[in-house]
């Protein structure tokens, strides 16, 4: 005779549950084990050359701007004898011979590297800091060195400088209008810190010896009413993300004049300010001045019902400090309608579940800020030993799903060249084996007015080569091979035709 189970009892898939609440365990071991943290700001003193700075000094986002390390010497000046010499050897070699973006890093962002705030304090100078140093995530990406990149494929064959070709779909000067109803108002070409896997590095930052950097050719004052212009004649677009470079780089009385004008536009519902300074240098956004002025601008925004929101860059939980969450609140204390993070997934920095989950639970319990969106990095030149691929994304949004609130979940999205950002797994199909993925669109950029196959082409993304199987790396070798002869046969035939000419 079949046992009748009342319905009390079976769980949702049918299955029999214990006898009574009181047999569930309370708490389970789960691959990820949450745990509060307590914030600290780590003590900059550490630092041979920082010894004497004062806390008001450090506050300042004067002395910050000018204490920035720019340079190997002024990195030698900070750090004194707590690294080994090989390691500004490295470092000098990267910048001579890879780099994309020159050396800036705020005082405020160095003091992150090798925090010594784990209770375990900082490692005895020389071998054991060096080792660190290295090790540490918040370097790897802010002062990359030679060893660091990969020496088999340092950059990708389809790699380019404006791998999202944003400059294609300029409207005018510095506004890509890429998306229908989105566009990105490119203010200046200048940051507080530059990180060295950044996506605009064709136009952000100093030239170095890789890349000699686009520049602007209007003036700033015409370049930004050229985009006013554009915005009030175009009805369509009704949010605006204004960055840069780092809006934080814009004297406030600019930036602010420039905010209030857009909200004098009809149709712009919603404004987005995108500044990794929140993070890199918040003594600028906690200056009373830019304080009071983000309160007047959300106050404007607010009475004509427009959203204004700030949109970060932090890419690793020991970024998020006492400082950075003071700042946070205080901006969402003076009417800022959000603040959310966009970050980069970036091998051998937050390329796990535990390292996206700790960053999330930071952001979201102690600075108030929204984890929002993980970006693949972008195929730009040198940044193969960032980039993980396809897969490996997939794998990370399913890993972090169910821990943090739906709404503070972020989305790990691909930025796909001439369609814009997916969610890893809306990709239309996927060759594992060559690490090419195909992607769809619903709609046409700026470019594509007359293009009656825009939403019905694939478009394509490429994984990191040496993340593929060993037949798929063979292939892409061969093809490498091809590309060389075929270049080679190329510049043969154009020196034949320039002799026979003379």
């Amino acid at each position: 005779m079949t046992a009748v189970i009342p319905a009390s009892r079976l769980d949702l898939d049918g299955s029999a549950s214990p006898a009574s609440a009181a047999a569930r365990p309370t708490a389970v071991p789960q691959p990820y084990e949450y745990r509060q943290r307590e914030l600290v700001e780590p003590d900059w003193t550490r630092f041979p050359g920082w010894r004497d700075v004062t806390e008001a000094q450090w506050l300042d986002v004067q002395w910050q701007r000018s204490h920035c390390v720019k340079n190997i010497g002024q990195l030698r000046e900070v750090m004194g004898d707590l690294l080994d010499d090989p390691f500004y050897a490295d470092l000098e070699a990267d910048q001579a011979q890879r780099a994309t973006m020159s050396m800036l890093v705020p005082p405020q962002m160095l003091n992150t590297m090798v925090p010594g705030t784990d209770g375990a304090g900082s490692p005895a100078a020389g071998a054991a800091y060096t080792s660190a140093f290295y090790a540490d995530p918040v370097r790897r990406y802010m002062l990359p060195v030679l060893s660091d990149r990969r020496t088999d494929w340092p950059s990708h064959p389809k790699a380019s400088r404006d791998s999202l070709h944003e400059h294609d779909m300029w409207a005018v000067e510095g506004l890509t209008h890429r998306y229908p109803t989105k566009v990105l108002a490119e203010l200046l070409p200048t940051c507080p810190q530059y990180c060295g896997h950044c996506t605009r590095m064709d136009l952000v930052g100093n030239s170095t010896p890789q890349v000699t950097k686009l520049k602007f050719v209007a003036k700033p004052v015409d370049r930004h009413q050229a985009m006013l212009d554009y915005l009030a004649r175009t009805p369509s677009v009704r949010d605006v993300v204004v960055s840069g470079g780092d809006v934080a780089n814009l004297p406030w009385k600019n930036l602010e004049a420039f905010l209030m004008k857009l909200l004098e536009i009809e149709n712009i519902r919603d404004i987005r300010l995108a500044t990794k300074a929140l993070m890199g240098l918040p003594q600028h956004w906690a200056a009373p001045d830019v304080v009071e002025g983000v309160g007047r601008v959300a106050a404007t925004a607010h009475a004509r019902g427009v959203h204004v929101a700030i949109h970060t860059h932090v890419n690793h939980v020991n970024s998020v400090t006492p400082l950075v969450a003071s700042t946070a609140r205080a901006l969402l204390d003076a009417g800022l309608f959000n603040i959310r993070n966009q970050g980069v997934l970036l091998h051998g920095v937050n390329d796990t579940p535990a390292d996206l989950l700790d960053l999330c639970f930071a952001l979201q319990d102690n600075a108030s800020i929204t984890p929002y969106y993980f970006y693949m990095c972008d195929m730009i030149p040198f940044s193969e030993h960032w980039r993980i691929g396809l897969a490996q994304a997939q794998a990370l949004q399913h890993d972090i799903m169910g821990y943090l609130p739906g709404f503070a979940t972020p989305r790990i999205v691909c930025d796909v060249p001439f369609v814009g950002k997916r969610w890893v797994h809306q990709v239309e199909s996927y060759d594992t084996e060559r690490g090419i993925s195909y992607w769809r669109k619903n709609y046409r950029t700026s470019i594509e007015a007359a293009d009656v196959d825009a939403l019905s082409r694939e478009y394509v993304y490429y994984d990191p080569i040496h993340t593929l199987p060993e037949s798929g790396q063979q292939w892409w070798a061969q093809q490498h091979d091809a590309d060389v002869i075929h270049a080679e046969a190329t510049a043969a035939a154009a020196a034949s035709r320039a002799a026979s000419l003379r």
